[in-house]
């Protein structure tokens, strides 16, 4: 009789914490779906798209140094340092500046299945870090094109971070259908300050989150100064981390 009527509680318990949950879910995005109403709306796209122009053309000035560093399960499995640029297509281009600190074979040659099948792993790995780190590049460098394709969509919504002076931007369907990419913009500076995205590889299942977190370059424009991107289905973390620049 007891566990009847203890079942017969727990229902309309969980009812009223969906109830909740769902309620609250609505205020966080009533606000948001308000500031989207803001007519000031486009003049944050703007400056958004500006300071991302802006930081562009001047990184195209500097030279810095990236450490790359790979992680199973929290364990680390691969470190690389890289000398970065600017190239002419707009992309970062890296040159290792490690070979001599990384690991060296081991001497002879190894046979065997089980030899065989681990280095099938690490090499599916591998491919799957460099993957991971192309995505977190993508989302890292804010196109102004796509910003403004993203508000004419109405796919825009904008609202307050939490700091005084700083606002956020959330986009869908930034560079895939479905991603979620939130900007935090310092108003006062003109300023990226940090980057927020839920986005996948290639199939939406193989979910991936990116933090990019950015700081003042010397006497330069602001730049992605810690880049971490997780992909979940393999539980594997990526961590790029920018230091040293230098103007060329």
């Amino acid at each position: 009789m007891t566990m009847k009527i203890v079942k017969s509680l727990r229902e309309p318990m969980r009812l009223m914490a969906a109830l909740i949950a769902a309620a609250l879910g609505v205020v966080a995005m009533s606000s948001l779906q308000a500031s989207a109403q803001d007519p000031q709306l486009q003049e944050k796209v703007q400056a958004l798209k500006e300071a991302a122009a802006a930081n562009k053309a001047a990184m195209a000035q500097y030279t810095w140094v990236q450490q790359e560093t790979v992680a199973l399960k929290g364990e680390v499995k691969k470190q690389k340092v890289f000398q970065v640029r600017i190239g002419p297509d707009g992309k970062p281009q890296k040159t290792p500046l490690d070979a001599a600190a990384q690991p060296q074979a081991e001497s002879g040659r190894k046979h065997g299945l089980k030899h065989k099948i681990k280095e099938r792993k690490l090499g599916e790995l591998e491919d799957y870090a460099k993957s991971l780190g192309a995505l977190a590049q993508q989302y890292a460098r804010p196109e102004p094109g796509r910003v403004q394709e993203a508000a004419q969509a109405g796919n825009v919504l904008t609202g307050p971070a939490g700091v005084p002076g700083m606002v956020q931007l959330v986009i869908q369907n930034y560079l895939k259908t479905g991603d979620k990419v939130t900007f935090v913009f310092d108003q006062q500076q003109k300023a990226l300050r940090s980057i927020q995205v839920n986005s996948y590889l290639q199939d939406p299942s193989d979910k991936a989150t990116i933090t990019v977190q950015f700081a003042q370059v010397p006497n330069g424009p602001t730049h992605a100064s810690l880049i971490t991107v997780n992909g979940e289905s393999k539980q594997l973390t990526v961590t790029l981390e920018n230091t040293d620049y230098r103007k060329l």
